[in-house]
């Protein structure tokens, strides 16, 4: 009996672990704003290291959380102010084989902090850029290094 009650609790949390991401994952869906984005935060071993997940566009922040994480917190925020695009490139080598062929590397700087790798589709590189040169009115944006 004592195997039975637990296989219960193990069948029962497994099924509440899967209904945790089926929400968040809808809850992302519906609120709208959120693009399908992979970041690489360390770039010290080349093409490798490229973590799948959902940005969402919230203020002045893109933030990103992982595709397969229980967090409600997202795992990087990118803040608008300072954030500076310094290259634009094709995924290459091992990257094409864990990135969509259509999409678009952005290596982005940030004040005082490391430099971040971040894949999108091409056809979401034209709505980030967008929302990375908007300004609050009076401020001027000088977000676009050397693309």
């Amino acid at each position: 009996m004592l195997i039975v009650e637990w296989a219960g609790v193990i069948v029962l949390v497994l099924l509440l672990a899967v209904g945790v991401l089926v929400l968040r994952r809808a809850l992302f869906i519906r609120a709208g704003g959120t693009i399908r984005l992979s970041v690489r935060t360390s770039i010290s071993v080349p093409e490798r290291g490229w973590s799948n997940g959902l940005g969402r566009f919230v203020g002045d922040d893109l933030r990103w959380y992982r595709i397969f994480s229980f967090a409600l917190r997202p795992k990087l925020t990118l803040t608008r102010t300072g954030l500076v695009i310094v290259s634009r490139r094709s995924p290459a080598g091992q990257e094409a084989y864990s990135l969509p062929a259509d999409w678009v590397i952005l290596g982005c700087a940030r004040p005082g902090r490391e430099t971040v790798e971040i894949a999108m589709a091409e056809t979401t590189v034209t709505g980030f850029l967008s929302w990375l040169e908007s300004a609050p009115p009076g401020e001027v944006s000088t977000r676009l290094a050397a693309m």
